[in-house]
C-alpha cells in the first residue's frame, strides 16, 4: 500500500485506539511491506496524553528502541471538549474551552512533533501525516462559526509548515502533511454527520493512498482525501 516507503517501513499511529486511528492501524497491518506498526494512544502503555509533556516524553522514550521510524500518523484531535461541541456565535467563546481546544488540537501535536521527529529515519523517504480539517484553512473559511476548532485547526497547519521547513534541512526526503480526512463516522463527529459521511476504513485507505504520492518539496503540503490541495 505504501510503495513509495523502504521495504520493511516501521509506522507508528498516534491516537490509535479512534475510529480513524485504528483504521490506519488495520491498513497498515495489511501492507506486506509494513515491517512493523505501532501504536499509541491513551489506553496504550505508556498512555499517551496529549496534554501532558512527560507523557509524550515517556512515549518517546520507550519507541526509542523501535526507530528508525518511516512513517508517522498523527490521528490525534478532538471536535467536542468536556461535552461542548464548537462554538456558532462569538457570545459562546469561553476562555477556558478556548485554551482547551488549543492543547489538544495545537499544543499537542507540536510536542509530539518535538519529540518524535528525532526518531524520523535520516537518508529515506519518511512521511509524517497530521489530520487537520478544512474548517482550519484560513482562505477557505465562508460560513463562520466554530472558533476554537478553526482557530486550533489553523494554529495546527502554521506548526506543521514551521516544522517541515526545519525537518527538511536534516531530511530532505522527508513529507510533512496536513490531512483532510472528509467527514468521517466516528465519535469525534456523530453529532455533526449526514449520510453522506465515510466510515473510517474508506477514508484511511483513501489518505494512505495520497501519502505515499506526495512529493518532498520542503514544505508541508496541505490536502483533502482524493489528493486535492486545500489553501492554507
Amino acid at each position: 500500500m505504501m510503495a513509495s516507503l523502504p521495504t520493511g517501513y516501521r509506522a507508528l499511529v498516534l491516537g490509535a485506539s479512534g475510529a480513524l486511528g485504528a483504521a490506519f492501524v488495520s491498513h497498515l497491518q495489511a501492507d506486506a511491506r509494513c515491517g512493523q506498526v505501532l501504536g499509541l494512544s491513551r489506553r496504550s502503555s505508556p498512555a499517551l496524553v496529549l496534554e501532558d509533556e512527560a507523557s509524550i516524553r515517556a512515549c518517546a522514550q520507550g519507541l526509542a528502541a523501535q526507530a528508525p521510524l518511516h512513517l508517522v500518523i498523527d490521528a490525534t484531535g478532538a471536535l467536542t471538549l468536556d461535552g461542548r461541541g464548537p462554538e456558532k456565535r462569538l457570545d459562546e467563546l469561553d476562555p477556558q474551552h478556548l485554551a482547551r481546544a488549543m492543547a489538544v488540537n495545537a499544543i499537542g501535536p507540536a510536542l509530539l512533533l518535538k519529540h518524535l521527529v528525532p526518531l524520523l529515519a535520516h537518508g529515506e523517504r519518511v512521511v509524517w501525516a497530521k489530520l487537520s480539517a478544512r474548517v482550519g484553512s484560513i482562505a477557505d473559511n465562508h460560513k463562520g462559526g466554530w472558533y476554537g476548532y478553526r482557530a486550533s485547526k489553523a494554529a495546527l497547519n502554521m506548526l506543521l509548515q514551521t516544522a517541515a521547513i526545519e525537518i527538511a534541512r536534516r531530511r530532505p526526503l522527508a513529507v510533512v502533511a496536513a490531512l483532510q480526512p472528509g467527514t468521517v463516522r466516528s465519535a469525534l463527529s456523530q453529532p455533526f454527520v449526514g449520510d453522506d459521511a465515510l466510515e473510517p476504513s474508506q477514508s484511511a485507505a483513501r489518505l494512505l493512498r495520497v501519502l505515499d504520492a506526495l512529493p518532498a518539496t520542503g514544505r508541508a503540503l496541505f490536502v483533502d482525501h482524493q489528493g486535492a490541495p486545500i489553501p492554507w
